[in-house]
């Protein structure tokens, strides 16, 4: 909980609107809290709530946590930060067929990394939906009693049939009618294992002419055999999100119920559910209020839980948290950071329009973190051998490179100099190019630390490849001392110390589709995979890099960002991912 109103600036986007409005109007300032969830009674006997809002984060637990949760997650627990309010954790865990222990833990672990909590003062305010299965329960007998909902024989075809069109009114089902007796002994039959799945469903009883399709009686509870990763065996019938959700909300005395835009149509059951539940004494006063606002739309990826599922069980990636997809797991082991997608949400921001971003939008933002907090390292990616054949065989001279340009606090790192280096392929060309200030044949090119050197030679094989460059250096040229500007030169190259050099695993990752829109158009979205999305290579790097540990981020200068693998790296023999170029590599 935040100990002071952080200062924001008024109407920075609609939901902080609605939100200073509620707070200036004192509308939640006598809402109670108990400590726990829990109906009106349970909240009655508790004190004020000392935050002045509650917000949720309500993941269900059928997937990893991507990109556009991470919208959701600074929007919730930004705001319980910013308002002195308290943000909980919620698991959405009412359909056990597609809920897993595995992606729980998941999600815990992107909330954490992304740097929040749900642990408030006292309170740990981490839920199950499933924890209100009782209550839940109860709800539904609740609106059978008051007349509110009805035990529906129906076939799901034959429901799908009378519930009508956007244009057409539906129909009433021929069992609406049965009695508050009858349908409180069928919905028992059914929590008691006594129908078959989808033989019977609880429908809410409202109005099957409503313009609103979602208020045509919809199906609450329904009967389904399915082992529940936190309840067991003990439900053979299982609530409807709609249903569940409102109540969830009630129960944890939410203030603010932010959604995304699909939830708009939803909204006034919303309202109809718990304003009837609080009509019957189960629900405390003020009731949570539902606010929508735009998904993230991002180009060249799917967010889509069911092709994230297809990507990783089809095997077209290694698993979720493979670097290449849109998960939050994945984008960790990409090297991709808390802050940039801190500043990637401030950068986009909070609307009701649907737009899209352009991933290009994302690597910037990580590009600008990254900048300012990568240590800089050398590597040579595409390596071939440089000679230098003046420099004595078994001389070994330090070289001093900065650990960051822009923070000379942190002071420069010894690069050892020998007379075998490796060099980038790109580095040397045999007939330059016209605006090649590298490596040439009797050119002169500084060795970026060290000396001027001048190309003196190159060896070929049999197929007429460039295997070894010889030159020789100008001893009173090294960087750093009085001789260093007394030759210049065009061209500066990095390089790396042959018998220092750490050879190691580098994977260069790149968007995972060639098009923007991957199944645009009724399209196979798998056709649209970029076959180029990873390169394995093995590169020569600094020696101080051997040591690195995992998710140690840095610049290796030239070639972008890259990370220590979280997964695969080992004490003294880290593998890299590359995270983002220097530049966009996509701009058309």
């Amino acid at each position: 909980m935040a100990s002071e109103k952080t200062p924001i600036p008024l109407g920075s986007n609609f939901i902080r609107a609605i939100v200073e409005k509620d707070l200036e109007q004192g509308v939640y300032q006598s809402r109670q809290w108990a400590g726990s969830p829990g109906d009106a009674r349970h909240q009655a006997a508790g004190q004020v709530d000392v935050a002045k809002i509650r917000t949720r984060f309500p993941p269900e637990p059928n997937g990893y946590l991507h990109i556009g949760h991470a919208k959701s997650i600074f929007l919730n627990f930004g705001l319980a930060r910013d308002y002195a309010g308290v943000c909980h954790l919620r698991f959405d865990d009412t359909n056990p067929e597609k809920e897993s222990q595995e992606y729980v833990d998941s999600i815990t672990d992107a909330v954490k990394w992304l740097g929040f909590s749900w642990q408030n003062d006292h309170e740990q305010n981490l839920y199950f939906a499933s924890n209100y299965f009782d209550f839940m329960y109860r709800a539904a007998e609740c609106l059978i009693e008051n007349g509110h909902a009805y035990v529906d024989s129906q076939t799901a075809d034959e429901m799908r049939v009378s519930r009508g069109t956007l244009t057409e009114a539906g129909k009433n089902s021929p069992w609406r009618d049965r009695t508050v007796a009858e349908n409180l002994a069928l919905f028992r039959a059914m929590r008691d294992g006594q129908y078959a799945d989808g033989s019977l469903v609880l429908r809410a009883k409202i109005d099957m002419a409503s313009a609103n399709i979602n208020l045509r009686d919809p199906a609450i509870y329904r009967v389904r055999r399915a082992h529940h990763h936190n309840t067991g065996d003990k439900w053979c019938i299982y609530p409807m999100y709609t249903f569940a959700h409102p109540i969830e909300d009630a129960l944890e005395q939410i203030t603010h119920s932010i959604c995304t835009l699909e939830f708009e149509d939803q909204r006034p059951f919303y309202d109809w559910l718990l304003v009837r539940l609080a009509e019957a004494g189960l629900l405390a006063q003020p009731l949570p209020k539902q606010y929508e606002f735009a998904r993230l739309n991002l180009t060249y990826v799917v967010l889509s839980k069911r092709k994230l599922i297809q990507l990783v069980e089809e095997k077209h990636v290694s698993a979720w948290d493979d670097p290449r997809l849109p998960t939050l797991a994945g984008a960790r082991r990409r090297g991709y950071t808390a802050a940039g997608f801190k500043l990637f949400t401030d950068r986009i921001g909070v609307s009701k329009a649907d737009s899209w971003i352009d991933y290009s939008t994302l690597e910037d933002c990580m590009r600008e973190v990254l900048n300012e907090s990568a240590e800089r390292r050398i590597a040579v990616l595409d390596p071939i051998k440089l000679v230098i054949d003046n420099y004595p065989a078994d001389q070994v001279e330090d070289c001093f490179a900065p650990n960051h340009p822009l923070k000379p606090e942190l002071a420069k790192r010894v690069v050892p100099l020998t007379r075998e280096l490796w060099i980038e392929r790109e580095d040397f060309m045999e007939e330059p190019s016209k605006g090649f200030f590298r490596l040439v044949p009797d050119g002169l090119v500084r060795l970026r630390y060290g000396y001027v050197v001048k190309c003196t030679g190159f060896e070929k094989d049999a197929a007429g490849k460039v295997t070894l460059v010889h030159c020789e250096y100008l001893p009173d040229t090294k960087s750093g001392t009085p001789g260093a500007d007394s030759i210049k030169v065009k061209g500066n190259i990095h390089w790396v110390s042959v018998p220092h050099a750490y050879q190691c695993e580098v994977r260069l990752y790149d968007r995972l589709f060639k098009e923007a829109h991957p199944g645009e158009g009724g399209k196979d979205f798998l056709t649209e995979l970029n076959a180029d999305s990873v390169s394995v290579i093995t590169a020569q790097l600094e020696p101080s890099l051997k040591e690195a540990s995992a998710e140690t981020r840095f610049q290796f200068e030239r070639h972008g960002y890259f990370v220590a693998d979280k997964k695969d790296s080992v004490a003294g023999k880290p593998v890299f991912n590359r995270t983002v170029t220097l530049r966009d590599a996509w701009q058309k």
